[in-house]
């Protein structure tokens, strides 16, 4: 028997699948789940409904030091609370969405948020879920993953997920703005989209979510018995 319990990274593009996924594996698994993402858009939300300039980067690191962002499980599902209200749905919306990739490309909000999500997996059995988890966050994480799919898939998941919250929103332009935020993503200066070299790909395009978890959990799996030979 072992008390290790790796650190599991699964970054990928805007809607390929990650925070199913990982709720999916960190509930097989027995682990903690971090959604990096919902953490940003903590962010964003807090600025639209303070009015704070997505441009002023000392404004918004100030910020992102002060909003209070936890997880919680509800009713057997995990919420994103920000300063003590749900705001799981709230963070989900287009134009959260779009003002994300602006807020998450400073490097005052990334350093700010980078930290405090090192201190919430640091002691491994946690799997975090983002865009830079195996190359910025934890580089050293002993189970790196990148989900992906076409752009086209991608857009027509995200555009069913609103859809289905009575969103009123359109295919082509919800396709668009996955592409448009993949451009944003990648190219930033600071922690771009990118996969980590020692990272296993994983293209969910043809794939259903059982399987996708299913070759997670078996890479880990693999991962954490050469931990122990070792």
């Amino acid at each position: 028997m072992t008390d290790f319990k790796p650190i599991v990274a699964i970054d990928g593009p805007s809607g390929a699948g990650k925070s199913t996924i990982s709720k999916l594996l960190a509930r097989r698994l027995g682990f903690a789940h971090i959604d990096t993402g919902a953490m940003y858009r903590c962010v964003a939300l807090a600025a639209l409904r303070r009015g704070v300039d997505p441009d002023d980067e000392a404004a918004l690191g100030a910020l992102s030091l002060a909003l209070n962002i936890e997880f919680r499980r509800v009713d057997g599902a995990q919420r994103v609370f920000l300063d003590g209200e749900d705001v799981s749905d709230a963070i989900r919306t287009p134009e959260v969405s779009l003002l994300t990739s602006r807020v998450s490309s400073l490097a005052a909000v990334r350093d700010n948020l980078t930290a405090l999500q090192r201190r919430m997996g640091e002691k491994g059995g946690v799997v975090l879920e983002g865009r830079d988890i195996g190359t910025v966050v934890f580089p050293h994480a002993e189970a790196k993953f990148f989900l992906t799919a076409s752009a086209q898939e991608r857009g027509r998941r995200r555009y069913l997920e609103l859809k289905e919250k009575g969103l009123d929103v359109d295919l082509a332009r919800t396709v668009a703005e996955v592409e448009a935020r993949d451009v944003a993503d990648s190219s930033r200066q600071h922690a771009p989209l990118m996969q980590a070299t020692d990272a296993v790909l994983i293209d969910s395009t043809d794939l259903t979510i059982d399987q996708v978890v299913e070759r997670m959990a078996a890479a880990v799996a693999a991962r954490s018995e050469e931990r122990i030979r070792s």
